[in-house]
Parts: structure tokens; sequence; C-alpha cells
């Protein structure tokens, strides 16, 4: 399965038409959030917590919608409200697996992102067989797009052939908005991939650094954007910016700073994640077997001297992606014990000495043996005995589809 995402071209009416939209979709992500918190408090209602939103959102349906405070909500596509209460319920679901913490109210800090999708197709007569793809909606080649329930938008990047897709998912990254969907289609991997087997490691000074001598930094321009961002931040750390609670509004001007800031941090991710995924892609496509340390980032990143680094090379995130495209590229992602001694380990002769963080060269005090920490420590990675290595996988989301790595 794949997932196209274009930028929209909008005008200042469909600009707030967007925001609207994404409003409505957070009030009602807020309201069935609080109205499972209050309905923990009445007895004798043992439910689940799906079966719980299902009797929530029937309560908005057949009461909320039919006052006249809301009548607003008609003017906006059902779909809306109803993928809010789906997102509720996957919310919930990964809490209660321990997959991440307690649902939280959704903010216009946290980003605005709606979808919507299609309901409505040609439904065959009893006994007869299922009618393929009527439930979609078809994407014809070019810069214009029709999202269900709503009008045709202007697309800001072609698309480049006729497809179709049921589920549309329009968010905004800084002030600029986009539309994503998925294309039921599958990549045949490759059979052959010319290296069998490297160990990556995963560290502070390179983004990574393989067994086989190739090495990954994140580039200058990742700095340079920081750099950036901290002078945009210092040149307006007196700036009024307003206090919702103290009732204070934000100027114009803290507006546009904030449309600035965010256009900062956008880059700075978009840089981030160039670079992850071309490093990768061409691990992937190289090699068969890539072995990487089942790293604690929750752990590394409670030392202030390493968060920076961690975040910045985005560890898990290079986990992740590595994981999900073993079905693409027919890859095999392997993880070493985390308490392996990888980088206190002579590649050479397996001597075990204590070494530094700030020790970027291993000298072994057994054989002389001089070499990079980073590389001494990915060769080690790739000779792992088996008892130490485990299978990487991925985890199950509310709809029992693959979403991402497990955690370690």
């Amino acid at each position: 399965m794949y997932a196209i995402k274009r930028e929209l071209k909008l005008n200042n009416k469909e600009t707030s038409l967007m925001r609207g939209l994404a409003g409505f979709r957070r009030w009602v992500y807020n309201f069935g959030l609080e109205m499972v918190i209050a309905s923990w408090g009445f007895e004798g209602i043992n439910l689940s917590d799906a079966k719980r939103i299902d009797t929530i959102k029937q309560v908005f349906t057949q009461v909320v919608m039919k006052q006249p405070e809301y009548a607003w909500i008609k003017k906006y596509p059902s779909t809306v409200y109803q993928s809010a209460f789906i997102a509720l319920k996957k919310a919930f679901f990964r809490w209660r697996q321990g997959l991440s913490g307690f649902p939280k109210q959704q903010t216009k800090k946290r980003g605005d992102s709606f979808t919507v999708y299609k309901t409505s197709g040609i439904y065959p007569e009893k006994g007869k067989p299922a009618i393929p793809f009527t439930n979609r909606a078809v994407i014809k080649a070019g810069k214009k797009i029709q999202l269900p329930g709503l009008k045709e938008f202007r697309l800001k990047e072609r698309i480049d052939f006729t497809c179709s897709s049921q589920t549309f998912t329009v968010s905004r990254t800084a002030d600029r908005w986009f539309v994503s969907f998925t294309l039921d289609a599958q990549k045949l991997p490759p059979i052959y991939h010319p290296i069998e087997r490297v160990g990556v490691d995963i560290g502070v000074k390179n983004l990574a650094t393989a067994s086989d001598g190739t090495r990954y930094a994140m580039p200058v321009s990742t700095y340079r954007a920081k750099t950036k961002l901290s002078k945009l931040q210092w040149r307006n750390r007196h700036k009024i910016l307003g206090s919702k609670r103290l009732g204070i509004k934000a100027s114009n001007n803290a507006r546009r700073y904030y449309v600035l800031l965010a256009r900062h941090h956008a880059r700075i991710g978009n840089i981030r994640r160039d670079t992850i995924h071309k490093m990768t892609t061409d691990l992937s496509s190289r090699v068969y077997c890539i072995r990487i340390e089942d790293l604690s980032v929750r752990g590394m990143m409670a030392n202030h001297k390493l968060a920076g680094a961690v975040s910045d090379n985005c560890f898990y995130e290079v986990r992740r992606q590595l994981v999900y495209k073993q079905s693409h590229y027919g890859t095999s992602v392997e993880l070493v014990y985390r308490w392996f001694p990888s980088s206190k380990t002579c590649s050479g002769w397996g001597h075990v000495q204590e070494m530094k963080l700030s020790d970027r060269v291993f000298d072994c005090q057994n054989c002389a043996r001089v070499m990079d920490r980073d590389l001494n420590a990915s060769i080690n990675l790739e000779a792992a005995p088996q008892e130490k290595v485990r299978s990487a996988r991925l985890e199950l989301n509310a709809c029992g589809q693959e979403g991402a790595v497990t955690l370690g």
C-alpha cells in the first residue's frame, strides 16, 4: 500500500473552510474524550472503550446535533465527526496496549487535520457478488482533486495518473495545507542484494555507520536551519505573544511570528525526513540483512547531554523506516540485544574494555588495534551471536494493520 501527499493551492475562502473543518473535528474529538472520562464515574456501566465510544457517538448524533445551538454542525460533512470518533477509538486502544500515553485534548498547537471518506457507492443485490471499487473516489490525473463531501480543490503539484481511494486526510504544516490518500498497490521486492549482511551503528556524531565502511551524516543545512531558528527566537524574545488564560490577545506581528516560527520548524523536519529516507532506502536496496542495536531512546533522551543529538538523528525513526521497508525491498531487519557491548568490544579479538562517550577512537589495550569507535561497533553488531539477536517486526494498530515498530 502506497500513500500520495500533495500540497493544496487554496484561496482565503478555502483556507477558512479548512480551518473550520479541522476545528470541528477537534471539537468532536474533545467532546468524545470528555464524555468517556465522565462516564467512568457512573456505577453499573461495564462497557469496553469501543462500545462506550459507539454509545457516545449515538448520543452525539441523535441528541446533540438536533439542538438549535449546534445547527452549525450540519454545514460540515458527516464523515468528519465520524472519523474523529474512529481516531478516539484508536487512541484508547493504543493506551490500553501500552503503546502510547492517555489520550489528550486536541489543540491548535498540535496541528490541524481532519479526514473525509466516500461512503456512498453501488451496492449489489442480495445473493449477488460485490462490485469492487464502487465505494472509492476517482482521482483524475492533473492538478485538481475532488474530496468526498467537499468541493474540488487545486493542487500545487500534479498527479501523474488516474487512481482511486476511499479515505482522504487533510493536514496543516505551518501555513501550508496538504492532502494525503492511500493506493492499493504493491511493489515487487528485488530478489538480489549485493551485500548479505551489515551492522549499522546509529551514533551521535554521525547519523549512522555501516560495517562496510559507509557513513551517513546529517547535512550541514540542518545546523544552519537550527541556527536561523535560534536567532529568530532570540530577536523576538520580548514580543508579547498573547495569553488566553490572562485574556491578552496576540498582536498581528505576533501572529506573523508564529507562522514564521512554524515554517522554520517545518523546514528542519523536512531536512531530517529527507536525509533519513535516503539513508534507509540506500541500505535497504543494497543489503539483505540489516542489524541495528535495540536502543532505549527514552532513556537516552533523559540525559540532557545526549538529548539534542538523539532528537537530531531521529534514532527511533531510522529504526521504524528500516522495518517498514522490509516488504518493499525484501530485506530482513534484526535487533541486537540492548546491553550487548558493541562499542566496548574489540572487533578483532573480542577484548572488552571500558570506554567513555567522549572517546571517539577505539584503541584496544590487548592487541593495539586502532579503529573508529562507530565503525568498530558496527562490525561487532554484524558479528553478534545469534542468541543476542531477534527479528524486528511491526506492531498492529486498532484496525489490525501494521503501523510502526514494536517497542524494545
